[in-house]
């Protein structure tokens, strides 16, 4: 038999404050219930996303997660982002929800994943489909049988794992602090600056301002040739990001 359907039933705390999140990204509700249990429905084109309310639900204590497969990862988030930008002003990256850009992940055979952690806690973890043209260039970009990977990159790549899988946002932290610390002054400048921007949106998601603050000034200060500006477009653009959020999270001077 083909053409099963598989929809996931995700915890929250409320159905109407699930849905307002999710209007902000482009779903619809086309479907909400309050008696005898709370009980919506999200769609955006064929993602469907059920969801169900708990009197007393902790989003902190949620371990609701599923997977979204989708022809193209930037796009989509993209699309979420602007949607973001319209509503709050800004992108969401710390607390909760948020949502994370898209990085490879070993874990994942390197393929680029980005999730979105609503308010009821769940992680929506959005990858290519099999076959999709985003996943075929995330398999084509993978270093070759042997491949010679610096510090900071293994660094990268473990502290991805930690804070884009696990949600260990410290220990993370940890590793790219280590990687940096030795590294710094024999790093490719692409690979540094990428270590540096990653490290800058782990500090937000752990409340430090400042200690993001510091390392977005290193990443403008970084000198970078116009090759390396091109490789690194969408690492600047979160760069950007990070600053706008922190401009808007800034109380105004007295």
């Amino acid at each position: 038999m083909a053409g099963e359907v598989t929809v996931p039933l995700l915890p929250c705390r409320s159905i109407d404050e699930i849905a307002d999140f999710y209007r902000v990204l482009g779903f619809e509700q086309t479907y909400r219930q309050t008696r005898p249990n709370p009980y919506t429905v999200l769609q955006r084109e064929d993602i469907a996303l059920h969801f169900f309310a708990m009197d007393g639900f902790d989003p902190a204590a949620s371990y609701g997660s599923c997977l979204v497969l989708v022809p193209d990862t930037g796009a989509l988030f993209e699309s979420f982002a602007t949607g973001m930008r319209s509503a709050y002003g800004k992108l969401l990256v710390s607390g909760t929800p948020r949502m994370t850009r898209p990085r490879k992940r070993k874990n994942t055979g390197d393929l680029a994943g980005f999730s979105v952690v609503d308010p009821g806690g769940n992680w929506i973890r959005i990858f290519p489909l099999p076959g999709s043209a985003s996943r075929d260039a995330d398999q084509g970009e993978q270093a070759g049988p042997g491949a010679e990977r610096s510090g900071i990159a293994k660094a990268m790549e473990n502290a991805i794992v930690l804070g884009e899988s696990k949600g260990d946002h410290r220990q993370a932290a940890r590793i790219l602090d280590t990687a940096l610390a030795r590294e710094q002054d024999s790093a490719p400048a692409t690979e540094l600056v990428e270590a540096l921007v990653y490290r800058a949106e782990l500090a937000m998601r752990l409340g430090d301002g400042e200690r993001a603050d510091e390392v977005l000034a290193r990443v403008r200060d970084t000198p970078l040739g116009d090759a390396d500006r091109e490789t690194l477009a969408e690492t600047l653009a979160g760069a950007r990001d990070l600053e706008q959020v922190r401009r808007a999270d800034r109380p105004p001077a007295s």
